[in-house]
């Protein structure tokens, strides 16, 4: 008797969770409807069989991890979260997809309770999870005892046809059964339909065979409104420690829709009023009533509030006698769950002098990454198959590699978007600070990654080496001209450009030091000398300086960045020697962080009365025009590079200090 009440229970419970996604999409008029009422008892399974979280905390360490990556079917998490206690209202429901609500139309991290990342582009969640089983396997292995866990859960995603049809998502499934991780379950809602017709019209591939291939263990359920069925799969892939878990779950889109179950139409649509009456009465539930919850659902699913609490009291139990035994330990967890830099981190960094030589940004990032990485032990990271020419290889550090979790170089193989929305998911994991590495002109390839992780604020640091046409003979594919400007353009992305080795001490200082946005930085080849600060004025800290002073009221300045400062201060030179031309140079090597200087430090930098400015930057001159005025000129690269060595492209391309003299004197 009590397993058919709980059978009942249960699938009054789906169904409520089915109708209150109808009603949410039909309320806002916009919406995914299909996927949330084919997914809904596999995701309620979760929710209530094995999500390990506590709904009045939902940030508490040792959660289990959810992932939404199809967040189109947003409204089904904003129904489970409602449901099980995370804080939102029914009022939050009704309010799906408005202006300042809770629930947005795809899930955002920082918007919602219960939210762990930010997914929409399709894929990326699933890199998302990724992360957060590398960030768990990782923290599992350096803080848990023989007697003493205090991290111990797992990381559920959901992901749809689209997501497995995405690149990103395929990049990180590979790493991810490369690494064995066995704490990852990924659940395939296998509906069979895409935006434009059945899946077949583009999908045809074996999905279990290549996830075997790939080494993850495969389950799967031929009902997905078998709840029994679906909750035998999850255990099953709980045992399966060694791998990471693909459950195949058959479902239907918009199930229970007499004229829109297993159609297109029930993707991106509301399902219509009357539609909408037809499938309530099919579901057992009143037909007239809208966001209708019955008081034993509620009932149901609120006992997640007691077990959670119980989770968490049982692990700060644990925690307090991890403190007492471990306390060095419990500190170091401490430090790095709450991203503390941990005291003396910047102890050994560096201070280059100008006597010592020519030295590239990145080899000067590489000695910086090295003088931290003892320090910092939360630092994680690695490249994309580039750490020789990257400098990311932390030499104090082991390799993380399967069954060897402890250790924090990453080999991310040839993946840069994968390693871009991975490292975002270690962050959101906690307990780990990520960086990557590639050449500069693969941004490309990680931009949706970038993207999303500067809407969700994240302190990820990208490391991007080779800026420039001085490349050389690998010629204009492997030459990056537009890509500063691309990356500038992203809101909230700090973009460094050091110009030597001493701003790039700066710039991972920064970098560090920053918890709430994400930086770039853009490094090169070549040796720079170390510029010369005696005739400076001004603080690197505000992302512009002058770092060649000719007084309070000069006849022209030179703003440069990178590499091309050391020929502007040396154009400057022979401007005032042979031409008595008073040019200031200023390293303007962050414009994000210059236009966040006060008004009166910009304009001592920039004196609006000098209105002779040229810029030098080998890129494209795109947004350039705001510091070089109306009068002003760019030195610039409007066109793709040319194979030859990276000295003849820079001065073919007029980046010599010949050029920089010669505009400036047409000016």
């Amino acid at each position: 008797m009590a397993d058919a009440e709980n059978n009942n229970q249960d699938q009054l419970t789906v169904n409520t969770i089915r109708a209150l996604c109808m009603d949410m999409v039909q309320k806002a008029n916009s919406g995914h409807p299909g996927a949330p009422m084919g997914l809904a008892p596999a995701a309620y399974v979760v929710f209530k069989h094995f999500l390990k979280q506590n709904p009045a905390n939902p940030s508490w360490v040792d959660r289990d991890r959810f992932v939404l990556s199809g967040g189109h079917a947003s409204s089904l998490l904003y129904a489970l979260l409602y449901l099980f206690g995370y804080g939102l209202t029914l009022d939050d429901l009704k309010n799906f997809r408005q202006w300042g609500s809770k629930t947005p139309g795809h899930p955002e991290y920082g918007e919602t309770p219960g939210v762990e990342t930010t997914t929409g582009p399709l894929g990326q969640g699933v890199a998302n999870a990724v992360g957060m089983a590398i960030a768990e396997r990782h923290m599992a292995d350096r803080f848990n005892k023989d007697d003493q866990y205090v991290i111990d859960h797992y990381t559920y995603a959901i992901c749809g046809d689209g997501d497995l049809m995405e690149g990103v998502a395929l990049e990180a499934v590979s790493l991810a059964g490369h690494l064995g991780l066995g704490r990852l379950i990924l659940i395939y809602d296998d509906n069979q339909i895409t935006i434009e017709g059945k899946t077949g019209i583009a999908f045809t591939e074996n999905t279990r065979a290549k996830f075997e291939a790939m080494n993850w263990h495969v389950v799967e359920v031929a009902d997905g409104n078998d709840l029994s069925a679906i909750e035998k799969a999850i255990r099953s892939a709980k045992d399966a420690v060694s791998r990471p878990s693909l459950i195949k779950i058959r479902t239907h889109i918009a199930y229970g829709s007499p004229s829109k179950q297993d159609s297109p139409d029930a993707h991106g649509s509301p399902l219509g009023e009357e539609e909408i009456k037809v499938v309530k009465k099919f579901y057992g539930l009143p037909e007239d009533k809208d966001f209708y919850v019955p008081d034993e659902v509620l009932d149901n699913t609120r006992k997640a509030l007691a077990y959670g609490e119980g989770y968490e009291k049982t692990w700060q139990e644990a925690f307090t006698k991890f403190k007492t035994l471990y306390p060095e330990d419990a500190n170091l967890f401490v430090d790095a769950i709450t991203g503390f830099l941990t005291r003396g981190w910047d102890k050994d960094i560096p201070v280059f002098k100008p006597e010592d030589g020519p030295v590239a940004t990145r080899a000067a990032s590489g000695k910086v990454l090295n003088a931290i990485a003892p320090n910092l032990p939360a630092l994680m990271g690695g490249s994309a198959d580039l750490a020789p020419s990257n400098k990311t290889y932390m030499t104090c550090a082991e390799e993380f590699q399967k069954e060897a979790w402890g250790g924090r170089n990453i080999r991310f193989g040839v993946r840069e978007h994968a390693m871009g929305a991975i490292m975002s998911g270690m962050y959101l994991h906690g307990g780990v600070r990520p960086f990557g590495g590639t050449f500069l002109v693969f941004s490309d390839y990680m931009r949706p990654a970038i993207r999303v992780a500067s809407l969700m604020r994240l302190p990820i640091i990208y490391v991007f080496t080779h800026d420039s046409v001085a490349v050389g003979e690998d010629g204009p594919t492997h030459q990056p001209v537009e890509h500063v400007a691309a990356l500038r353009a992203i809101p909230g992305l700090t973009v460094i450009r050091p110009a030597d080795a001493n701003e790039t001490v700066f710039a991972w200082k920064k970098a560090l030091g920053t918890l709430n946005s994400p930086t770039a930085l853009i490094l090169s080849r070549q040796k720079l000398p170390t510029l010369d600060l005696s005739n400076s004025d001004g603080d690197m800290i505000w992302g512009g300086y002058t770092v060649k002073s000719a007084g309070k009221t000069p006849d022209m300045l030179i703003i440069a960045t990178g590499s091309e400062v050391h020929i502007s201060v040396a154009a400057a030179d022979i401007l005032e020697k042979e031409h008595n031309i008073k040019a200031s140079v200023v390293s303007l090597l962050s414009w994000e962080l210059f236009e966040q200087a006060p008004v009166a430090y910009k304009e001592r930098m920039l004196p609006t009365s000098v209105t002779k400015r040229l810029t030098v930057e080998a890129g494209i001159s795109m947004g350039w025009e705001k510091y070089a005025g109306s009068q002003g000129k760019c030195i610039s690269i409007e066109r793709f590079g040319a194979s030859a060595p990276g000295g003849k492209v820079l001065k073919e391309f007029g980046f010599s200090v010949d050029n920089i003299v010669k505009t400036a004197l047409e000016m």
